[in-house]
């Protein structure tokens, strides 16, 4: 309904996108019931909800930030205004970057050469963790042992959904979440002028609907045997959805 009215009202719709939830309420004031309501989240909605609100899905997600949304994290949610690193631009695959893993040691992507690779980015205080965590571990355990690997980067730039520290605490709290999903990678940024290099080439490589930028927690890249970035996946994406396009990679 709340979408209808957006549609249906000509003054809103000249609004700039944040100003139609300025019009409505401030963000601050969505409980996270309501925020759920708004989203394409919503297990009531339709099938004509859902659709158009994945087309308002930039929106949408500022409007769903946790209660604090800073204006970075809204800028990072519309758009993407990072310079490409000269080592994003040079890549020839994720095998041609080097990352931190939580305790801040060095780790060549070279090592998963040869294995079918998912990424993402995680979260810990997000709608979508529970589901996430839990069939991202499903993931591991069925094709694990066949060439999967998952690569887990935090983000706290989406509604600070992410506040564990790297290190011991993160260890610690997928512990506490039985979140047996893969590798964990120290805390970055996906988006702006911060962005990981491997998350600039990856974008580059993949795009995604309305432009490149990572739209919220969980995005997902699906990378082939040669390292290549074969696909991408929206947040609301159901890790297990992705089981046959990883079975045809293996």
């Amino acid at each position: 309904m709340f979408l209808t009215k957006i549609l249906n009202n000509r003054s809103i719709i000249k609004m700039s996108p944040l100003s139609v939830f300025r019009t409505k309420r401030r963000p601050s004031q969505f409980s996270q019931q309501q925020s759920r309501e708004y989203t394409h989240l919503s297990p009531r909605a339709n099938t004509n909800s859902r659709t158009l609100c994945l087309v308002l899905l930039p929106i949408i997600d500022v409007g769903c930030a946790a209660h604090s949304t800073s204006s970075s994290n809204m800028h990072s949610v519309k758009h993407d205004s990072e310079i490409m690193s000269e080592e994003a631009k040079n890549a020839k695959s994720i095998y041609d970057f080097t990352v931190q893993d939580t305790n801040g040691e060095d780790v060549s992507l070279e090592k998963y050469k040869g294995n079918v690779v998912l990424i993402v980015n995680i979260a810990s205080q997000c709608g979508l963790t529970k589901n996430n965590y839990k069939k991202l571990t499903d993931l591991r355990e069925k094709y694990g042992d066949k060439g999967l690997k998952i690569l887990n980067f935090p983000c706290n730039q989406f509604g600070s959904q992410m506040p564990e520290s790297d290190g011991e605490a993160m260890v610690c709290h997928l512990r506490d979440a039985k979140a047996d999903i893969g590798d964990v990678f120290k805390k970055i940024d996906v988006n702006g002028s911060n962005a990981a290099p491997l998350y600039q080439y990856l974008k580059a490589k993949q795009t995604g609907t309305l432009g490149s930028a990572i739209k919220w927690n969980f995005t997902k890249f699906l990378v082939n045997k040669e390292g290549i970035p074969v696909n991408r996946y929206a947040p609301t994406t159901d890790p297990m959805d992705i089981a046959k396009d990883i079975e045809k990679l293996l």
